[in-house]
């Protein structure tokens, strides 16, 4: 049996791009505007599981719906993105810094290489 989308306890985005299906939205929302109907064929999910999720989405500020004649077309909206694109850059100066360490190490090994 699948799962079903749970509604968000929170108005939290990091809540709601916790559970995969959502991510998977998401990503294909990058490319562009889709109705639920196709959106849930390209997942493999029915309907209502994608409205769902949709839902969540849409509550917390990471989607976007306009209504297009009889469709509803969802699209991203990246600014409910910013606070876990802070958060995530906020590690961005540790990477930088390992990486740095990493290429100074190489840079030694290579050096003793040559000196050998």
């Amino acid at each position: 049996m699948a799962a079903v989308a749970r509604a968000a306890t929170t108005s939290d985005a990091f809540n709601a791009i916790a559970e995969p299906q959502r991510r998977d939205i998401l990503a294909l929302l990058r490319a562009g505007e889709w109705p639920v109907t196709d959106l849930a064929r390209q997942l493999s999910m029915s309907q209502p599981q994608a409205s769902k999720h949709l839902r969540v989405l849409r509550e917390v500020g990471l989607v976007r719906v306009r209504e297009a004649g009889k469709q509803r077309l969802y699209g991203l909206d990246a600014r409910g993105l910013r606070p876990i694109h802070e958060w995530v850059g906020g590690f961005e100066q540790f990477w930088n810094e390992s990486f740095d360490r990493l290429d100074s190490y190489v840079q030694d090994l290579k050096q003793a290489r040559q000196e050998d």
